[in-house]
This record gives structure tokens, C-alpha cells and sequence, in this order.
């Protein structure tokens, strides 16, 4: 049933954008520099899109920019969760190198009824 909801779900954010994209299909130009800095420089780079193009590439930009930031910004929870993470198996190899010193010298069942308690 979930599944279903997830598929209706995506195929109404599909049509919505199938639409949009209809709807904007004028071809706008994109200029690197504003009109003031073009005398200045004496050149000006620019671009022909559809403005559907435009806008969802401003849309996909901003979300990859946002997901590396929030890469870059969760770093240090990162590398925390990984020291963690060795200093436990670190800790667990050393818990049973400990458990079988421990059980070296002793006779079996006196090791097995020290372990039930």
C-alpha cells in the first residue's frame, strides 16, 4: 500500500513538473556580467536556455550546494562517530584478551561457575 502512495505521490510531482516545463518553454538569455560592466570589460558571456531550463537548473544548484555544505558542516560528528567506534573495538579486543588470561590458570568449571555469578 505504501508503495502505491510513494509511486501516486512521485507521479503527481512529475505531472506538476511536465507541466511547468510546458509552461515555460521561452527561450531567455543568460548573461554573465550586468549591461553597466560589459563596457568596462569589453565582453560578456551568455547563454540561450528555455526558461523551464533555468529554473530547475537554479533549483538543482541549490540543492547540491546545500547537500555539500551539509556534508562539509556534519564532519565532525563524522569523525567522532568513527573514533567511537574504534575505541569499542579497541576496548572489546582488550575485554577478551582479558577473559581468557583470566581463564588460563583456572580449572574449567572453576572458570564456568565464576562466570555465573
Amino acid at each position: 500500500m505504501l508503495r502505491y502512495l510513494k509511486l501516486a505521490v512521485l507521479a503527481i510531482i512529475a505531472l506538476g513538473l511536465v507541466s511547468v516545463a510546458l509552461a515555460n518553454r521561452d527561450m531567455v538569455t543568460l548573461q554573465l556580467l550586468p549591461a553597466g560592466l560589459v563596457d568596462i570589460v569589453g565582453m560578456n558571456w551568455s547563454l540561450e536556455l528555455p526558461l523551464f531550463g533555468v529554473m530547475f537548473g537554479g533549483v538543482g544548484l541549490g540543492l547540491l550546494i546545500g547537500f555539500i555544505w551539509e556534508w562539509l558542516r556534519e564532519y565532525k560528528h563524522r569523525r567522532e562517530a568513527s573514533e567511537k567506534s574504534r575505541e569499542a573495538r579497541r576496548l572489546e579486543r582488550e575485554v577478551n584478551r582479558l577473559k581468557g588470561e583470566k581463564h588460563k590458570d583456572k580449572d574449567e568449571v572453576l572458570a564456568l561457575l565464576e562466570e555465573a555469578k
